[in-house]
């Protein structure tokens, strides 16, 4: 959320408060409270030309039970289904914004599981994951890394860990380097997929974020990490 109204007040070259950017975002079909909008505009010091309001440091809220960051940056593995890492990104188009769940397998950088939905919602995250299961048959002790976003603070994901026996890791409050991976997959998918692409709807984006995935990421993708190997020809040539 905070990276959508970012590039929504840049994008307007600052002149965009709190209500403009929770209109524009409700055009693109986010629903979103404009105290939120405010909320997180003021912790990131975007304020609006011309606006008179002093922003305040939002007070604390009731904190929740922060699971430990386990991984600590540690992003090698021996073998294969050992730790994941997953994120959400989003990409927008002429329709709205089209979410992307992913998780990888920090072990060969293979893409295990995804989702796509127009709605951000915790039933994204739950499909990525359980494909990925379905995919792989991880074991018990299987580490998953995430942020702290509130769609793997649920009660239901974090049930779902608990039901197969997975452990939980999450990155510390405001350290996007914790799941650095992650943060490369998207940064990477943006660049080679989404940049200077105006997608006409969601659909469209859908149909091309599968090709990339399924048919290039996974299987022609090269990584330095990796030899110079695809996921797909990493985990061969191990196996």
């Amino acid at each position: 959320m905070t990276e959508m109204i970012e590039d929504i007040f840049h994008e307007n070259k600052s002149r965009y408060g709190a209500r403009r950017i929770q209109l524009v975002l409700e055009q693109q079909g986010v629903k979103v409270n404009p105290k939120r909008v405010s909320k997180l505009m003021s912790e990131h010091g975007l304020i609006a030309k011309g606006t008179r309001k002093v922003y305040r440091k939002p007070q604390k809220g009731k904190p929740y039970e922060a699971k430990e960051n386990i991984l600590n940056r540690v992003f090698t593995a021996k073998e294969r289904n050992k730790v994941w890492v997953g994120d959400i990104t989003y990409i927008p188009t002429k329709q709205g914004f089209l979410y992307l769940a992913v998780f990888i397998d920090i072990y060969s950088r293979k893409v295990t599981g995804w989702a796509m939905d127009t709605r951000l919602r915790d039933t994204l995250v739950l499909s990525a994951l359980n494909q990925a299961i379905s995919r792989e048959h991880p074991g018990e002790g299987l580490l998953v890394h995430t942020d702290r976003g509130s769609q793997y603070t649920l009660q239901r994901f974090q049930a779902l860990l608990m039901r197969y026996g997975f452990r939980q890791s999450m990155s510390r409050k405001g350290n996007p380097y914790d799941n650095a991976i992650m943060e490369s997959f998207c940064r990477t998918l943006k660049r080679e997929l989404v940049q200077d692409t105006n997608y006409d709807n969601p659909e469209q984006a859908r149909q091309d974020i599968f090709r990339y995935i399924e048919l290039y990421y996974n299987t022609k993708q090269i990584h330095s990490a990796l030899g110079w190997l695809s996921p797909i020809q990493f985990e061969a040539q191990i196996s």
